[in-house]
């Protein structure tokens, strides 16, 4: 497996398990941690062995936000010609499930990380922000449009404007993260439901990844053709026959994803 600078990387069954290692800057990313998670993320995505993913930090920090050394000088067209924004679009192009594993600071560039991912496990411990008020900015890799659609208007706009935080059980009950866990046990689960989802078809759940993606880009009339459209299609495939003949005839499916 190939090694990096700013993350570790290993596969446990069908999971692939990205760690942000950047421990003594509370994982900040700057732009070879996140070119580095997207290499690795894009690798897990080719191999056929991986049904899903689960990017993590560590127990005190999944991480804090950006690199702000490498902002602090910059101009707006140093911004806009820097990859550091870009590099997040990268996760959308990914195909299989991906899934956050919070615990400690969840923050800014790090909270839009988290968002970015399909399901976001966290341990009691977390706590989710956008904290670039305080710096003169405003979220700009995702927060303001990804937060909005989790937990609402007026709760992302006190986020926002005026640096709230949310515990653990605040983002669960805003519709931000799906599951709570103890400290100890956040990762265990978030890796167990990412075997859960693995060991399922893998056509269906990439073609249901990317509908349900689109339809915050999409009318509902143009959603629904979507998804008839994908329907249809995965009738042209092994794993429908499959799943159906194994159903009637009482039995688990195996999937190839063909």
């Amino acid at each position: 497996m190939k090694e990096y600078k700013n993350i570790l990387t290993e596969i446990k069954g069908r999971v692939g398990i990205v760690t942000l290692n950047r421990p003594k800057s509370y994982n900040a990313l700057n732009y070879q941690l996140l070119s580095e998670l997207m290499d690795s993320l894009t690798s897990f995505d080719k191999d056929k062995s991986i049904g899903a993913m689960v990017i993590t930090g560590n127990e005190k920090t999944f991480a804090a936000g950006a690199d702000i050394i490498d902002m602090v000088d910059a101009s707006p067209d140093d911004m806009k010609k820097s990859p550091f924004i870009p590099a997040f679009d990268l996760i959308r192009r990914i195909k299989k499930p991906i899934i956050a594993a919070v615990s400690g600071y969840c923050l800014g560039g790090g909270c839009e990380l988290a968002m970015s991912c399909d399901l976001i496990i966290s341990s009691e411990s977390a706590v989710f922000g956008q904290p670039e008020i305080n710096l003169g900015i405003i979220p700009g890799a995702g927060g303001t449009q990804r937060l909005t659609r989790a937990v609402g208007k007026v709760i992302a706009m006190e986020m926002i404007l005026n640096n709230r935080t949310l515990s653990a059980e605040e983002a669960y009950s805003f519709n931000l993260i799906n599951k709570i866990y103890p400290v100890e046990d956040y990762l265990k689960h978030t890796i167990s439901l990412a075997q859960e989802i693995a060991e399922r078809a893998p056509l269906a759940v990439q073609a249901a990844k990317e509908i349900i993606n689109q339809s915050f880009d999409v009318s509902l009339t143009e959603g629904l053709q979507n998804e008839r459209e994908s329907f249809f299609n995965l009738f042209s495939s092994q794993d429908q026959k499959e799943g159906m003949n194994a159903f009637l005839d009482k039995r688990d499916p195996s999937w190839k994803g063909d």
